[in-house]
């Protein structure tokens, strides 16, 4: 288990939004548990990526012991052209890279995972939803987000999707700062 500090970072390089990375995005499914070594290799190839990793905190032997974990275990989204997807395979770390049909829907959706990342928000990875309310939210730290909203006994999450992966992640948001989108 990494420290905390040893881990890649969420996005390379840093100082970019995802959404200004050029090139065409892909989807490497990575071989069982290689995605921050896919990620240390994409930075050695100097290939933009984007690997949201949310805080896991274990306890081991009495002590309080944090990770970070990839989200959306198993994948890792990067930018670049036929020189890069090849060299992602040349890693040996890559099971399949998946080819983005929809670009800009993809983009879109990884965009709001990355400003709930910056906001500070706590993610967790959620079950994808196929029907619900589509919401945004109005005010805070979040503002301008959307994502579906989803009730639970104490609160509500607002559940962020990647359609492509078929998975998800939500944050815990307060029903009096969303509206719905219609």
């Amino acid at each position: 288990m990494l420290k905390t500090s040893d881990n890649p970072p969420i996005i390379w390089p840093v100082s970019k939004p995802i959404k200004d990375f050029e090139g065409s995005w892909w989807v490497a499914h990575t071989k069982s548990r290689n995605e921050k070594a896919l990620a240390k290799d994409m930075i050695e190839k100097n290939i933009c990526y984007f690997l949201p990793m949310t805080q896991k905190i274990s306890h081991i032997r009495g002590r309080k012991v944090k990770s970070l974990l990839p989200l959306f275990s198993g994948y890792l989204f990067f930018c670049g052209g036929e020189q890069q997807r090849l060299e992602a395979l040349r890693t040996n770390r890559v099971a399949n890279i998946i080819e983005v049909k929809q670009q800009q829907a993809l983009v879109r959706e990884l965009s709001r995972i990355e400003f709930a990342i910056n906001s500070g928000a706590e993610l967790q990875k959620h079950e994808y939803v196929k029907t619900g309310q589509h919401c945004r939210v109005i005010s805070g730290p979040l503002k301008n987000i959307e994502g579906i909203v989803q009730k639970t006994k104490t609160s509500a999450r607002l559940i962020l999707q990647v359609d492509m992966l078929g998975q998800a992640a939500s944050v815990e948001v307060d029903m009096d700062l969303i509206e719905p989108i219609k």
